[in-house]
Parts: C-alpha cells; structure tokens; sequence
C-alpha cells in the first residue's frame, strides 16, 4: 500500500465525470488499498478516486462502521432530508451547511464486481452521496447554502 496525493479544489481533474469501472483486477485492488490508506492517513469519512486523480467510479467511506468500498455506486431511493456541515479533503479549511437525503439506498460493487445494496442513514447516507458527487465532478462547495468559519 501506498499513500496517494489528495488534489485541491483547484485542479479540472475533481470537476470531469468519471469513466465506469469494467476490470477487476489487481490494479483496481492496489488503488482500493492505497484510497484506504490515504483515507485513514488524512482522518477523512470517504475519498473518491479523482481526489488522487484516477478518473474512475471508485470512492471509500468509513463513517465508524468499518471501510467500505464503492465501485460504480448509484443512489437511489431518498428520502428525507438532512441539513449539516460538511467539509472536505479536497477543500481544506472550508465548511458549510448542505443538505443531503436522510436516508437512500447504495448500489454499488465490490472490489471483484459482485453487486451489492445497502440501505444507508445519516451521516452514512450524506457521505455517499458526497462521494458519489466527486464521481459526476460536483463539489461539496457548489451546494453549501452557507459556510461556517473553521473550528481552531
């Protein structure tokens, strides 16, 4: 495993729309691992693979559930609504109030391309579709109705 360069919120690689994922191979597993890493390493919730510059649908999240890999995610069925400060790896030092679904359920697949479904609540549910907003090159940014300034 390796630690990846998380990109800022300046570079045209965080704002294209990422190609789906078709090989499952042990170059997918390796860039999985190495999200993994940086994850911890930057004590994130999730990182989405154009925050290290690979323009494919592969994000990680781990919300104190344990990791979980998203490969090809949708969300569907929201429902609900939640408003609260989000923050983000690629825009340090910036927060806002954004509103998100309470709840929704996850389709995504494995690192081996097996499809699985989960229904996801809360913070659960506004980190994926965070994550899955990297993947369509949409920031957290564009849909803040309001930033707060950070906490010392």
């Amino acid at each position: 495993m390796a630690l990846r360069n998380i990109v800022t919120k300046e570079n045209d690689i965080l704002y294209k729309k990422c190609r789906t994922v078709e090989k499952f191979d042990e170059r997918l597993w390796t860039l999985l691992d190495d999200m993994k890493e940086t994850l911890y390493k930057a004590q994130g919730y999730g990182l989405a693979a154009p925050q290290v510059g690979i323009l494919r649908r592969i994000a990680v999240i781990d919300v104190g559930e344990g990791l979980i890999e998203l490969i090809n995610p949708e969300i569907l069925d929201p429902e609900g609504e939640q408003r609260d400060v989000e923050g983000c790896l690629s825009c340090p030092d910036v927060w806002g109030y954004v509103k998100r679904p309470y709840s929704c359920t996850l389709r995504a697949q494995d690192r081996n391309g097996n499809y699985y479904e989960k229904r996801l609540e809360g913070i659960f549910c506004r980190c994926a579709c965070h994550e899955t907003d990297h993947l369509d090159g949409k920031l957290f940014i564009d849909l803040v109705d309001e930033f707060v300034e950070p906490e010392e």
